[in-house]
């Protein structure tokens, strides 16, 4: 709804602010940064009500007339007429009594009013305060409207939109600088029963059922802020390193890591008897599912045979039959281990009728398709959403996160390693340098070690160590804590914990490590073989949120990708266009991954994820 309402005529010789050039809008910080150039010039301001107040202007005085002033003792002359006509509400009454019906009926007409009719008071004439913030930055500007601007009431409650044309004056008390309002260009009111945000704190697990308003929050504004600030300062980095920016697919036909879970795409609708994601694991015609109940049902028997004990020779066979149905279901637990729970049975689903004639899936990495043009374009990277179809609920976790992929023709493990460092602390430091204003604000509201922890980051480099190392300090060191709260009982490509991490980093170091040479268990199918038996791959763990970082030098030989393809029992056929590369000019590369939703919450000191994305996306969770 837009109104406009003019009190007193604007002064056109104030200077006006340059304002927005595609909104005719001065922004807030704008006037807040210099308010001693502000003050005296006329703007047009837009934004949101954040609080208010309406003040009533007291009634002036009477004036005193000159007669009043000329002394107590003073009389004055009063004429008969003066006299007769300060009695005549009362010849009225006389004549109300004796004139009877007649005279009321006519006095009525006369006067053509309602007897007993109350009567209408003007407004009293007050004054609205507000606090109007625009989004530009942690204050807000005071904006004064006077009642004969605007009818307060419509401009009180908190989220209602305002587009305010007046002069910026100077102010007493917390704020420096108020618009005084000569104009009100637009007014946007709320449903005051149903809006979800109020004067007071709303708790930010609340405002995640309500992602469409919580921007409007200092706090998710701020954040929002050092996310823009991060994103550009990626490109940054980039643009100044000579990478190229690519953009990968968010469809894919395949599994870039090899063990994901991942959405699958399609048109059609899905049947019940259609295998599902995640949750049906077949080798040939066997189900895991048959197999448990068959091994239960088997192992009864056994039991049944040995407590009446009349045939050895039945029980001997039932035995036999149990240890194997017993070895063919580990068999596919060990595969559900590896999780291989993405792949559909070609001849289990026709997608023949599907938008495409093929298994179609959500990328959960765009490393393969980078290192395409990698080995075309040399150091390229790309920045956009990357999912997992992961049922669980974890405060570092999202269905739909966004990563920072990199990709370097002619470099190995350790140039990976020194770019993932460079980065990290690039993006550090230009929170230091370009967010001054919004990290004060997340040392007061939310952490307030986080500027000391991002200055650590760029004056400090991280622990290297490798996967080994790691290993035998967690061994020797949690053998003399009494309070360890994990397993240190490694078996052969064990993957460390969260807890492990957690340990490394927030007790033992007390900063961020970089851990590398992994057993191939651990890592994806792609990453290079080592001549001791490791992989060539690394991760970045800094303290509280684990791996930020994961990086790897790619296997750039022919046979050892193959081997490791039949070796893990992919597809092959889905991953033919990825080896063409080996097979045509193939070049050592290295790349590695930032979790940049985890960097936001690193920089933040925000403890979930959820709270940094702006529409966060988790299991049963996608309400708009």
């Amino acid at each position: 709804m837009t109104t406009q309402e003019t009190s007193a005529p604007l002064r056109l010789d104030t200077p006006r602010a340059a304002p927005l050039p595609y909104s005719g809008r001065v922004p807030v910080k704008a006037l807040l940064d210099r308010p001693e150039a502000a003050v005296g010039r006329r703007v047009v301001v837009g934004g949101w009500v954040k609080s208010s107040k309406e003040v009533e202007k007291s009634a002036p005085p009477p004036p005193l007339t000159t007669d009043d002033t000329a002394g107590e003792g003073k009389c004055k002359d009063v004429t008969c007429a003066e006299i007769l006509q300060s009695r005549i509400p009362l010849i009225r009454s006389i004549m109300d009594v004796f004139g009877g019906s007649g005279y009321g009926q006519r006095k009525k007409r006369e006067s053509g009013t309602v007897p007993h009719q109350p009567k209408v008071l003007p407004p009293k004439a007050s004054t609205a305060y507000l606090l109007l913030t625009d989004g530009s930055c942690v204050s807000s500007l005071q904006v004064v409207v006077d009642s004969s601007v605007a009818t307060p009431s419509r401009l009180l409650p908190t989220g209602t939109c305002l587009l305010v044309e007046g002069q910026l004056e100077g102010a007493e008390g917390k704020h420096v600088i108020e618009l005084k309002a000569e104009k009100i260009l637009h007014i946007g009111t709320v449903d005051f029963d149903k809006y979800p945000l109020s004067k007071k704190r709303v708790p930010l697990e609340m405002l995640r059922d309500y992602s469409q308003f919580r921007p409007r929050t200092t706090t998710v504004a701020t954040v929002m802020r050092i996310r823009s600030a991060l994103s550009f300062a990626t490109h940054t980095f980039f643009s100044e390193h000579a990478f190229i920016d690519v953009q990968v697919p968010i469809t894919t036909t395949t599994d870039s890591e090899g063990f994901s879970n991942m959405f699958r795409v399609t048109t059609l609708d899905q049947k019940a008897e259609k295998e599902k994601l995640g949750t049906i694991f077949e080798t040939e015609d066997v189900n895991l599912e048959h197999v448990k109940a068959a091994a239960k049902e088997k192992s009864s028997i056994v039991e049944h045979l040995k407590r009446t004990e009349s045939n050895r020779e039945a029980l001997a066979v039932a035995i036999q039959d149990l240890r194997k149905t017993s070895e063919l279901a580990s068999q596919l637990e060990a595969r559900e281990k590896r999780k291989l729970r993405t792949s559909f049975k070609d001849d289990k689903v026709d997608s023949s009728k599907d938008f495409f004639p093929f298994q179609t899936y959500l990328t959960v990495s765009g490393r393969l398709h980078l290192e395409s043009y990698a080995c075309a374009l040399g150091n390229v990277y790309s920045f956009g959403p990357r999912f997992q179809a992961d049922q669980i609920d974890s405060a570092k976790h999202a269905a739909e996160m966004w990563m920072v992929e990199v990709e370097m023709a002619f470099s190995q493990l350790k140039d990976s390693m020194n770019c993932a460092n460079d980065f990290f602390k690039y993006l550090c430091k230009w929170i230091l340098e370009n967010c001054s204003e919004d990290m004060k604000f997340v040392a007061k509201r939310i952490d307030n070690t986080c500027t000391n922890r991002l200055r650590q980051i760029t004056s400090s480099s991280p622990e290297m160590m490798s996967y080994n190392d790691a290993i035998d300090v967690l061994r020797r060191l949690s053998s003399q804590a009494e309070d360890k709260k994990f397993d240190t009982n490694f078996e052969s490509g064990s993957v460390l914990t969260s807890e492990h991490l957690s340990y490394l980093t927030d007790t033992i170091f007390k900063k961020p490590i970089m851990i590398y040479n992994y057993p191939k268990e651990a890592k994806p199918f792609y990453v290079r073989h080592n001549d001791d038996g490791t992989v060539a791959a690394f991760d970045l763990v800094v303290p509280k949120l684990g791996t930020m970082i994961s990086g790897s030098q790619n296997e750039e030989r022919l046979n050892m990708i193959s081997s490791r393809i039949d070796e893990l029992g992919l597809p092959r056929e889905k991953y033919e266009w990825y080896l063409d590369l080996r097979r045509n000019g193939t070049v050592k590369n290295s790349g590695f991954t930032l979790r940049f939703d985890r960097m936001v919450q690193f920089t933040t000191g925000l403890s979930n994820v959820r709270d940094v994305i702006p529409f966060p996306r988790s299991c049963d969770k996608a309400n708009n």
